[in-house]
C-alpha cells in the first residue's frame, strides 16, 4: 500500500467552495487493499491520520450526493458540511473485516445526515418528525416535481406503499404547500396592502402583569372618587343617585317610580339628579 496518501489540510470556509471541490478532486481513489488497510490502523492502533485519508479520499462521494438536494434551496456547502458528518460517522463504524467497500457503507450514513439536514431546515417549522414522516416528506418531493399536486389516487397509492393513512399524506401535503410567513409585520407602511402577520392576530395583553396591576389601581382611584363625590351629597339626592345610576341593570329606578316614593313630581327628581351630577363633578375633581 502507498504511504504517501495525503491527508486533509484546512478546508474550511474561509477556502470557498469553489477551491474545496478542487482540493477534494485532487484525493486519491484508493483500492480495496489500501482501503482495508487504512480502516485496520485507524480501528487496531487508533490511528486518526488514517481515518482522515479514508474520509479525504471519500469525500468526492458527499459533494455527488448532497448534489442531488439542491432542490430544496439549501447552500450546496451546508448540503456537504452535513454529509461530511455522517462520512465521518461512516468511518467510525466501517467493519474492514466484511467484504463491502467503504463508499457503499457510508451511502446510508451520509444520506442520513443530509435527510435530517433538509428537514430541520426546509422550512421553519419542522415539516418531518418521526421516522415515517421524514420518508413520506421526501416521496412527496419526488412526486410533486413529476406530477404536481397529488390527486386522490395517487394519495391512496402513496399511503399503501409507505403504510402510512391517506389523511397523513394529505396533511404532509398541505405541510409541504405551505410558505413560511414572518412573524412580525413586512413593511411599516400602514398604507401598503400585505396581509396580516402572525405578531398582529395572536398577541394578547389582557392577562399582562402590569396592565392588571394598572388596572386595578385605576378601579381603586375611581372608587375612591365616587365615594367621595357621594359624600357630598345629601341623603336623598344620594338615594336617587344610587337608584338611578348604581344598581345593576334591572333594578335601577325610573324618574317616576323615584317621584311616586317621594312624593314629588317627576321633573323634580330629574332637576335633583341633575344638579347632584354637577355636585358630585365638582366634588370628584376638587
Amino acid at each position: 500500500m502507498s504511504e504517501s496518501l495525503p491527508v486533509v489540510t484546512d478546508l474550511g470556509p474561509s477556502q470557498g467552495l469553489a477551491q474545496y471541490l478542487n482540493e477534494i478532486k485532487s484525493a486519491p481513489i484508493l483500492s480495496a487493499e489500501e482501503e482495508k488497510a487504512l480502516a485496520r490502523r485507524y480501528h487496531s492502533d487508533d490511528d486518526l491520520d488514517a481515518a482522515r485519508q479514508l474520509v479525504f479520499a471519500h469525500l468526492r462521494y458527499v459533494v455527488s450526493i448532497a448534489r442531488g438536494f439542491t432542490g430544496y434551496g439549501l447552500p450546496l456547502a451546508d448540503l456537504i458540511q452535513e454529509g461530511s458528518v455522517g462520512l465521518m460517522k461512516a468511518v467510525k463504524r466501517f467493519d474492514h473485516e466484511r467484504d463491502v467497500r467503504l463508499v457503499s457503507f457510508a451511502v446510508h450514513w451520509i444520506k442520513a445526515e443530509i435527510y435530517d439536514y433538509v428537514v430541520r431546515n426546509w422550512k421553519m417549522v419542522k415539516v418531518a418528525t418521526t421516522k415515517a414522516q421524514r420518508k413520506l416528506f421526501f416521496n412527496l418531493r419526488k412526486n410533486r416535481a413529476r406530477l404536481g399536486v397529488m390527486k386522490e389516487a395517487e394519495v391512496q397509492t402513496m399511503a399503501a406503499a409507505l403504510d402510512v393513512k391517506p389523511e397523513t399524506v394529505r396533511e404532509m401535503e398541505i405541510r409541504m404547500n405551505g410558505a413560511d410567513l414572518a412573524f412580525e409585520p413586512e413593511t411599516e407602511d400602514d398604507d401598503a396592502p400585505r396581509s396580516l402577520a402572525p405578531a398582529e392576530a395572536i398577541g394578547d395583553s389582557s392577562l399582562d402583569p402590569g396592565r392588571l396591576v394598572s388596572e386595578a389601581d385605576e378601579e381603586r382611584h375611581r372608587q375612591v372618587q365616587l365615594g367621595t363625590a357621594l359624600s357630598s351629597l345629601d341623603d336623598r339626592s344620594r338615594e336617587i343617585i344610587q337608584a338611578r345610576w348604581l344598581m345593576e341593570e334591572g333594578k335601577k329606578q325610573t324618574l317616576g317610580n323615584l317621584a311616586e316614593k317621594y312624593g314629588v313630581s317627576a321633573e323634580r327628581i330629574r332637576q335633583i339628579e341633575k344638579r347632584a351630577m354637577e355636585q358630585m363633578r365638582v366634588a370628584a375633581t376638587a
